[in-house]
């Protein structure tokens, strides 16, 4: 099979190459899935766990790509929930290879049904995105109804599912990003939106959730803004501020099958649309990840035609 792996860390997209591999085996309680669209975030390759296994021990080469759309074409023994020919979508472990390949053996438990009127292309975008909006807002944010939100980054391929499930949820949403993202992020729902570049961000006022993906300066002028009680959530690793009379989460995203499928109903019935900014194909995608130009939204790599 066609696979992308990486060997140097210090090479960055540039260290990628497309190679021949050959297919994996289901373990147990894993499957193995024929991957139609897989997502891939450039800090992958910054990640430990592209490069070593949980014992710290190499693991190049290594096949990047965590999200992904496909079908099932083998069960490992044990494996329950799942059956050969579905369509499903999901997130597989950091410290496996992973999505950036024409087949990949993964958990069970990290994948979900794909209901078959949404796109595979639609299907990879979600898990990662859809994931960490869902978890930062409701079990780490535990948002409410009426509360205010400041998402940073909001016409991103995350602030832009934070938007949309923070204004579902009854939230009031400030969006941030640069001036061109502007009108993007109202599209996506923002309620107003903040230009960090040419805008006073203390001009927001006090807000109960801030969502950062960041850091640095801005993290820590929006841990003052944060009223009372409220939450600090970040996906940049530990933060550098804390909310005077509030909490500071930073968290990484993890698969919850029933978290997916919440995500993905809400995309069928129109309440959440995806942020694809660029789609490619697998022959293509060493080219597509090191393109100089900054694209918009979630890259996704169509794996099959």
């Amino acid at each position: 099979m066609k696979a992308i792996v990486v060997t140097d860390q210090t090479a960055g997209t540039a260290g990628m190459k497309l190679v021949e591999q050959p297919v994996p085996q289901a373990a147990i309680n894993d499957v193995v899935v024929q991957v139609h669209a897989s997502g891939f975030v450039p800090t992958e390759l910054a990640w430990p766990s592209t490069w070593t296994d949980r014992r710290d021990r190499d693991r190049t080469p290594s096949t990047p790509g965590h999200e992904l759309a496909g079908v099932v074409t083998a069960l490992g023994y044990g494996t329950t929930g799942l059956s050969v020919g579905q369509r499903v979508f999901g997130l597989a472990d950091w410290y496996r290879d992973g999505t950036l390949a024409e087949y990949v053996a993964m958990e069970a438990r990290n994948l979900a049904p794909l209901p078959g009127d949404v796109d595979f292309t639609v299907g990879a975008s979600l898990p990662i995105s859809g994931l960490t909006a869902w978890q930062g807002l409701f079990q780490h944010g535990r948002l409410q109804a009426g509360q205010s939100v400041l998402a940073h980054g909001a016409a991103g391929a995350v602030g832009s599912m934070v938007t949309q499930l923070a204004r579902e949820a009854g939230a009031y949403v400030i969006g941030t990003g640069r001036a061109a993202d502007r009108q993007k992020a109202l599209d996506f729902g923002a309620n107003e939106f903040v230009d960090l570049e040419n805008d006073a961000l203390e001009s927001v006022g006090g807000v109960d959730l801030v969502f950062d993906v960041i850091g640095g300066d801005i993290q820590k002028r929006s841990a003052g803004l944060i009223r009372a009680g409220g939450t600090l959530v970040t996906i940049v690793g530990p933060t550098e501020a804390r909310p005077a009379k509030g909490l500071a989460v930073d968290f990484v995203v993890e698969s919850d099958r029933a978290e997916l499928s919440e995500i993905v109903q809400r995309v069928r019935d129109g309440r959440l649309r995806t942020n694809i900014g660029n789609v490619s194909a697998l022959d293509d995608a060493v080219a597509t990840f090191n393109a100089t130009e900054r694209r918009a939204g979630k890259t996704v790599i169509r794996v099959r035609p």
